[in-house]
């Protein structure tokens, strides 16, 4: 078993040195452009101009459910009454402690009565990004 480990070990500490051993020339060789000649699309084959081509060929019109679709999208993301600022950005649970603080006297002499304080967890309000849950996993 144990020289199995072993071989297993080995084998993977030659597989990540075999990954190491390729050179940056060999994976990406260095060209005669520039990046402003790639920029301006003079890479010398003709790349950015079949690249455009490809994309008009494949630019086709929405269909009726698409850009009904696309419009029902878009009204998502406005403020209308049914999304108000509460259901797009609503808060994250903060519990409360309740604390009960006995009856005593304050600088010695001075009766207090008994009464219940409530503490939050957090100092500060919390809110979700929209889409976040905000319900117990």
């Amino acid at each position: 078993m144990k020289t199995i480990r072993s071989a297993l070990v080995m084998l993977v500490i030659g597989t990540a040195l075999s990954g190491c051993s390729t050179s940056k020339e060999e994976m990406l060789p260095p060209g005669d452009s520039t990046m402003l000649g790639l920029w301006q699309g003079e890479d010398g084959g003709g790349s950015a101009r079949n690249a455009v081509a490809a994309r008009d060929s494949l630019r086709r019109p929405l269909t009726e459910s698409e850009s009904q679709a696309s419009v029902a999208d878009d009204r998502s993301y406005s403020r209308t009454q049914e999304s108000e600022i509460g259901l797009q950005f609503p808060r994250l649970p903060n519990p409360d402690l309740v604390m009960y603080v006995f009856p005593h006297l304050a600088d010695g002499n001075t009766p207090v009565p008994g009464y219940s304080t409530v503490f939050p967890f957090y100092s500060q309000v919390q809110y979700a990004m929209p889409g976040e849950r905000t319900e117990a996993y």
